[in-house]
């Protein structure tokens, strides 16, 4: 553990349990919300690369549409 997380729950230990455990439900969920777009972009990467070489060369060849968001 870093001495900055052995900091914050030192710190956090002397909060009320209720506030304790409002964020160690929070630290929980930003873990598993972080694990899960770890997973879906690790499994994803050669699609985005292809999906960005696929933009690029429209943008290249003057095929690409500007996006204007009032528009759409």
């Amino acid at each position: 553990m870093t001495d900055l997380l052995e900091k914050a729950f030192q710190n956090a230990s002397k909060l009320p349990p209720q506030e304790q455990d409002a964020l160690a439900k929070w630290l929980l969920a930003q873990i598993e919300d972080d694990r899960r777009w770890d997973e879906s972009f690790g499994s994803s990467s050669a699609l985005l690369t292809s999906l960005a070489a696929e933009a690029l060369q429209e943008k290249e060849s003057g095929d690409a549409v500007p996006l204007v968001p009032d528009e759409l």
